[in-house]
């Protein structure tokens, strides 16, 4: 998904507090994204990253919106249908915007990354899945033999293991598909009935036809969830043994998301309940040989998010944490975030609005931003915060010129209450996140946020 909201302003002693982050870029909210800047803009940022990294590789992002049912926790961009041919005709307005896309950018640039999300990829059939993958081929310079990182989003609901051979076949080598919790009691609450023979059986066929890798998501936070209840989730998907783990936090905003209306208020955990599960779930994953990589993802040694982690290279971009922050993102599909060279874009969130610009020949940008000098500093802070659990000043003025501690004054002083609870440590010469503090890593982030910082007229939830 896509969506962006600014959520808690900073952290405070007395009170944990996570901010809801769904897959947004670093650098600041979208609210703060202008609609001056549009499909002109978009093309000369291509122009100048071409000129200036000609080889630079690409990550291709599509927002495939379809399901066929709904989840009540979701706030993901998405449109719900059970008729098929609304997604034949949305691919065929997304072949044009990659052939549109691909023009710009020519061949020379390979594709380190590709990923299908969603909504939920496997709505398509699998003739339109083959022909996907076909025309970006045709459009893209796509690695063969596997070089590349080329990942999907699946519901287990909706694939097959003759789905799973397909998609290994057209080039997926890494898979992750929705789990959330395997109690049938709190299934029945969010409106999403899956079995774990469902999710073994597909886990099961992406071993068997090779692929590297194989995550799973949980959130935690829905209703009538318990330690007791979300340990023996734990139990049965440790058993499964996924190469990755993505545990993520409810935050229960039915205002903004409609179908979270269907969610009773009374049915959800406490915060102190809440706080209890997560703690629980970093000591079982981490005691079954789970690397915490940060915030919210754990990893299997030797996985290549454990291995960036270890040499410094991991990033972390509106789709997670990944091994390529050497790329320009170009995001197609509807809602579609993409970042090339210093600048943001997102495409139309409305269908019909995606529908009109394609078919008045224009690229369906709605909005977008430059980023300057301080925007650009301060996503290397954070960038270096969650992926790093630290900052070294020596290092950022090697980059930026600038002399941290009086730069960033006002931030180090709003630090001090992180500090004083042992969740982080400030020295001369850097900031360095205890393991305590790597569970509220986001809120040291959101203080080098000045979107954030500057705005508190914006939606804030209270997530824990």
């Amino acid at each position: 998904g896509t969506a962006s909201l600014a959520l808690v302003p900073h952290y405070t002693s007395c009170s944990l507090f996570f901010f809801l982050m769904i897959r947004r870029p670093p650098r600041s909210t979208l609210f703060h994204y202008t609609t001056l800047f549009r499909s002109d803009d978009y093309r000369r940022a291509v122009q100048s990253a071409n000129t200036v990294r000609p080889r630079r590789p690409l990550s291709l992002y599509f927002h495939i919106p379809f399901c066929d049912t709904v989840c009540y926790y979701c706030a993901c961009n998405k449109i719900v249908t059970r008729n098929r041919k609304r997604g034949s005709e949305y691919l065929k307005y997304l072949h044009r915007e990659i052939a549109m896309q691909g023009a710009l950018f020519g061949d020379r640039r390979p594709v380190n990354q590709l990923h299908w999300g969603g909504g939920t990829p496997t709505f398509i059939s699998h003739g339109e899945m083959r022909e996907l993958m076909r025309v970006t081929g045709e459009h893209f310079r796509l690695r063969h033999k596997d070089e590349g990182e080329y990942s999907i989003e699946v519901d287990p609901r909706e694939a097959t293991r003759e789905t799973i051979a397909l998609l290994r076949e057209i080039g997926f080598n890494r898979l992750s598909m929705g789990v959330q919790d395997l109690d049938p009691k709190v299934q029945a609450a969010v409106n999403r009935i899956q079995p774990e023979q469902q999710t073994r059986k597909i886990l099961e066929a992406a071993r068997e036809t090779g692929f590297r890798s194989v995550a799973m998501d949980l959130i935690y936070g829905l209703p009538f969830q318990s330690e007791k209840s979300f340990d023996r989730t734990l139990d049965r998907i440790i058993a499964m043994d996924p190469d990755r783990i993505a545990l993520f936090n409810y935050a229960h905003l039915p205002k903004l998301f409609k179908t979270q209306r269907q969610i009773d208020s009374a049915d959800l955990p406490s915060a102190d309940i809440k706080l209890a599960i997560l703690k629980q779930s970093i000591e079982r994953l981490t005691g079954a040989g789970y690397r915490f990589i940060g915030m919210d993802h754990f990893a299997k040694e030797g996985d290549d998010l454990t291995r960036a982690l270890d040499a410094g290279r991991l990033h972390r971009n509106f789709q997670g944490y990944s091994t390529h922050a050497d790329c320009d993102l170009v995001a197609m599909g509807v809602t579609g975030i993409g970042r090339i060279d210093d600048t943001y874009s997102q495409n139309s969130h409305i269908l019909e609005d995606y529908y009109n610009n394609l078919d008045a020949g224009e690229l369906p940008i709605r909005k977008g931003t430059y980023l300057h000098f301080d925007d650009r500093l301060r996503a290397t802070v954070i960038q270096d915060l969650m992926c790093r659990s630290g900052v070294d000043f020596a290092r950022i003025y090697k980059h930026y010129g600038i002399e941290f501690t009086p730069y960033f004054r006002w931030e180090l002083q709003h630090l001090s209450d992180m500090e004083a609870d042992g969740l982080l440590r400030i020295s001369p010469s850097d900031i360095t996140i205890t393991p305590r503090g790597r569970l509220l890593v986001r809120n040291a982030c959101m203080i080098f946020d000045r979107y954030l910082t500057q705005d508190s007229t914006k939606a804030y939830s209270r997530t824990l």
